[in-house]
């Protein structure tokens, strides 16, 4: 029996299953809008979900925490980079460090007066290469 067990397992490891999410959630933060379907989406908005609460406290805890989430690695920079991103070049970046700071500084006020339900899921077409899956639109609202 299955029961208080409410992960969706996807047919896919533990492993897999938390990168795959890690990797979605930083196109969704990053676009606001990603193409998915309908089990994967369902998944992904508990996910999504709390990292718009985690960016609405805005310490340095919950960003380390949802650092951690999205499974983000920071790679150090060298001396050339650094001073082109005191210039304002972000170009060197990785685009974690741009998904962290666009979660905290953009996302995180946007939804400060909502108190939840920040992700929408829009049906779409059935896929036509391939497995013939119905797939959706995941995105989040406009506060």
């Amino acid at each position: 029996m299955r029961h208080l067990k409410n992960t969706c397992k996807l047919n896919r490891t533990t492993s897999h299953r938390r990168c795959m999410f890690a990797n979605m959630l930083k196109s969704l933060i990053e676009h606001g809008r990603i193409e998915t379907t309908i089990p994967k989406a369902k998944a992904l908005r508990r996910y999504a979900d709390r990292m718009i609460t985690l960016a609405k406290e805005n310490t340095l805890a919950t960003r380390r925490k949802a650092i951690a989430e999205l499974m983000i690695q920071f790679n150090s920079l060298s001396e050339q980079d650094k001073r082109a991103a005191r210039k304002g070049d972000t170009s060197s970046y990785n685009t974690d460090r741009q998904v962290i700071e666009h979660l905290f500084s953009e996302l995180g006020p946007r939804f400060a007066t909502r108190q939840g339900g920040y992700t929408r899921i829009l049906k779409n077409s059935q896929r036509r290469v391939g497995d013939g899956a119905q797939t959706c639109f995941i995105e989040y609202l406009e506060a």
